[in-house]
């Protein structure tokens, strides 16, 4: 079985909790590194968090390209739980990649001596594909659980009583997928791009020559896609000219989805003969079915935008091939026409931390209001207040959320009603409503340190990756109260030395 941490000392290495920070460095690692020391340091979170740990299990692929859980008495051989969790709060706390990772891995002593390692007598380095792949393995349900340990240090720390009422600002921000901008053009030609690649992979590997030349294709297939990709429809007044350029537009549209539609076909009959003469499984097929799928849909998309003058529904459109989970998103931005991501909704207490979040799916703020306090109350029994700006109003909301909380700042959409008007100028609601924009600052501190874009791939990737990036946060808000208190204690020192 994988252990959390090796709890034998080796020759050459230093305990945790013996490791001095400067508590004067402004720089982000130290307080991140702080946080993990406190938690590693204190026995009973300690405790708990390294049992939620135990429970990061490695995958294992099997033959028909499935993957599922490796036997966890055995597991598989590579780095121990502790090592796992300390390299992913830094990849999102510094909003690095892992190649940052891995230099910090191999070279920064203090972070080296948090990982358990030694000094001149240990030559332990990690492999960039190691890291990638070990810090793949948290779900974010166990990041969750792991979120809430933290979390409650830090209320150890600033609370003065267990028992004294947490005060919630909720709001939602975008996080962006690491897509190009869409148009329907480029997702075929992405679609069909992909498609060829893979199907000559795959006839490589099986031995068949029916695709010795897709890169030859995919050369021709761009050049048609550039063709489209440079017309501009006509702004002149004769309208013969315009009826001319409509004709022309129309004519390099349809041998763009000519050209798409051969390949497909050609595609279809090699699938055929990878199935039932090569005996490949349906799960290596897959990827190519999907591709295929892609550019069927832009394909039939284009052909009623363009030569049928259709307007394409929303809900029928996909902005990328990749991150299909991807959304186009208008929050009203001065400057910020349009996002492409998943927003994400969290919960900040007034001490900074953050309690709960919920990647938002196909939904808007009025629709997981009520939900995403249950869910923090749940968590966290002290929450007693919640404050939110409109776009969370729905007269549902306010009312299941008042059988919850004892209060509840929710500022109401349109023109009010002489009591609701009273409601809003009392001085209380307006103190709370004045402090939840410090929630700002909670949001702008996580794009800041990993969550203005998501790098990891999929719909699972993006929700492990903000998991995490939430996890590093108040880590990293563990290590600064801790820093704060340490850097006034030195200063006291001081005062009474002189």
């Amino acid at each position: 079985m994988r252990r959390v941490i090796n709890p034998q000392l080796q020759f050459g290495e230093q305990d945790i909790s013996a490791i001095e920070l400067d508590p004067k460095s402004r720089d982000d690692i130290p307080q991140i590194l702080r946080g993990l020391q406190y938690i590693y340091v204190t026995p009973e979170i300690r405790e708990r968090v390294f049992a939620i740990l135990a429970d990061v299990i490695p995958t294992r692929q099997g033959e028909d390209g499935t993957k599922g859980q490796a036997d966890a008495e055995t597991g598989r051989p590579g780095m121990e739980q502790w090592k796992i969790l300390v390299l992913g709060a830094l990849r999102q706390g510094l909003n690095a990649d892992y190649d940052r990772i891995q230099e910090l891995a191999n070279q920064h002593t203090t972070i080296r001596q948090i990982l358990g390692h030694g000094d001149w007598a240990d030559e332990t380095r990690y492999p960039l594909q190691t890291l990638k792949d070990n810090l793949r393995l948290f779900t974010p349900e166990i990041l969750d659980r792991i979120n809430q340990e933290v979390v409650r240090a830090g209320h150890q720390l600033v609370k003065k009583s267990p028992d004294d009422d947490l005060h919630a600002r909720v709001d939602s921000f975008v996080v962006k997928t690491d897509v190009h901008f869409p148009t329907d053009i480029n997702l075929l030609y992405d679609a069909v791009r992909k498609a060829i690649e893979t199907v000559a992979g795959l006839c490589d590997d099986a031995g068949l020559s029916d695709w010795r030349q897709s890169a030859y294709n995919i050369r021709q297939f761009k050049k048609a896609y550039r063709h489209v990709q440079r017309l501009r429809h006509s702004t002149s007044k004769d309208a013969d000219k315009r009826e001319a350029r409509q004709e022309e537009i129309e004519a390099a549209y349809e041998a763009y989805l000519g050209q798409a539609e051969v390949y497909l076909m050609r595609l279809a009959q090699t699938r055929i003969t990878l199935r039932s003469g090569c005996a490949l499984p349906e799960a290596v097929l897959a990827e190519l079915d999907d591709y295929v799928a892609h550019a069927e849909r832009q394909i039939d998309q284009i052909r009623r935008r363009v030569l049928q003058g259709e307007t394409i529904p929303h809900v029928e459109k996909v902005f990328s091939i990749f991150e299909p989970h991807t959304e186009w998103i208008s929050k009203g931005k001065a400057g910020v026409p349009v996002e492409l991501g998943l927003r994400v909704a969290i919960v900040e207490d007034q001490y900074g931390f953050i309690l709960h979040h919920q990647v938002m799916e196909q939904t808007t703020d009025d629709k997981i209001a009520v939900a995403i306090v249950r869910e923090t109350q749940e968590r966290f029994p002290a929450v007693r207040a919640v404050s939110m700006d409109k776009g969370f109003h729905s007269v549902a909301n306010q009312e299941a959320l008042k059988a919850m909380l004892d209060r509840v700042v929710l500022p109401r959409k349109g023109k009010l009603s002489k009591a609701n008007k009273a409601l809003e100028s009392d001085p209380e609601f307006i103190r709370l409503r004045h402090r939840h924009s410090a929630v700002e600052s909670a949001i702008n501190a996580l794009e800041a340190h990993g969550l203005d874009i998501c790098p990891d791939h999929g719909i699972d990737g993006f929700k492990r990756y903000v998991a995490l990036a939430v996890v590093a946060r108040n880590m990293q808000r563990l290590g600064a109260i801790l820093q704060q208190r340490e850097v006034a204690r030195l200063r006291e020192q001081e005062k009474r030395a002189a």
